[in-house]
C-alpha cells in the first residue's frame, strides 16, 4: 500500500474514531494498557538525596493518557494505575506498591495524575484546536504544574508534618517537590505536545 500524507491523515482519523466508538471491553483494555505504560515509565527513576520524591518518566505517560484515550478513559487509566498499585502490584516508582506508597511523600501526585489525564482528555476530545502544538503545550504546562504539583506538594507537606511534627516552609516544599523536576518536565511536556500534534486528527471525530 502506498504511504503518503493523505493516507496518514485518514488512518489517524480512523483510529481516533474507532477508539471513541469501540466497545466497553476494548476501552477497558486500552485503559489498562495505558496504566501499564505508566507503570513501566515509573521505573525510570533518578533518586535525589535531599527529597523523598524521585525524578521519574511517568508524567509523560500521564500526559499522553488523556490525549490517546480521551476525556474519560485517560483519567480512568490513571485510576487503574493507582488501584492496582494499592493492592500491592509493584509498579509504582522503583518497583514499589501498596497503600504505604500512596500514604507516603508522593501520595498527592497520584491524585494529580488522575486530574491531569481527565482534563487533557476533555480538551483533546472537545476542542479540535487544542490538538495543535502550541495550544497543547500551554494546556500541558498548566495541567502539569497546577494539577500535578498542587496536590503533590500538599501531600508532601502533610507527610512531612506527620514525620517531623511541624509543617515545612513553602520554600522547603518547593525545593523538595517542584524545583528539581521543572527541567525534566519541560522536556516531557514538549515531547508530549509534539507527539499530540502528530497523532491526533485535526477534525471532529
Amino acid at each position: 500500500m502506498e504511504i503518503n500524507i493523505d493516507t496518514y491523515f485518514r488512518k489517524r482519523y480512523s483510529l481516533f474514531t474507532w477508539r471513541s466508538n469501540t466497545t466497553l471491553v476494548n476501552k477497558v483494555i486500552m485503559a489498562f494498557f495505558m496504566a501499564c505504560i505508566t507503570g513501566i515509565m515509573a521505573q525510570v527513576v533518578i533518586p535525589l538525596p535531599w527529597t523523598p520524591v524521585p525524578i521519574t518518566a511517568q508524567t509523560f505517560a500521564v500526559l499522553m493518557a488523556g490525549v490517546v484515550l480521551g476525556r474519560w478513559w485517560g483519567g480512568i487509566s490513571q485510576i487503574m494505575y493507582l488501584v492496582v498499585g494499592l493492592i500491592g502490584v509493584p509498579w509504582f516508582a522503583g518497583l514499589t506498591g501498596g497503600y504505604g506508597v500512596v500514604l507516603g511523600a508522593t501520595g498527592g501526585y497520584f491524585l494529580g495524575f488522575i486530574l491531569t489525564a481527565f482534563l487533557l482528555g476533555y480538551f483533546t476530545d472537545k476542542h479540535v484546536q487544542s490538538r495543535n502544538f502550541r495550544p497543547m503545550l500551554g494546556l500541558m504546562l498548566i495541567t502539569n504544574f497546577a494539577f500535578v504539583y498542587i496536590p503533590g506538594l500538599l501531600g508532601l507537606g502533610l507527610w512531612l508534618y506527620l514525620v517531623e511534627g511541624s509543617f515545612p516552609t513553602v520554600l522547603t516544599l518547593v525545593s523538595m517537590g517542584l524545583l528539581p523536576f521543572v527541567l525534566g518536565d519541560l522536556v516531557k511536556i514538549g515531547g508530549a505536545a509534539a507527539l499530540t500534534k502528530a497523532i491526533t486528527p485535526k477534525e471532529e471525530y
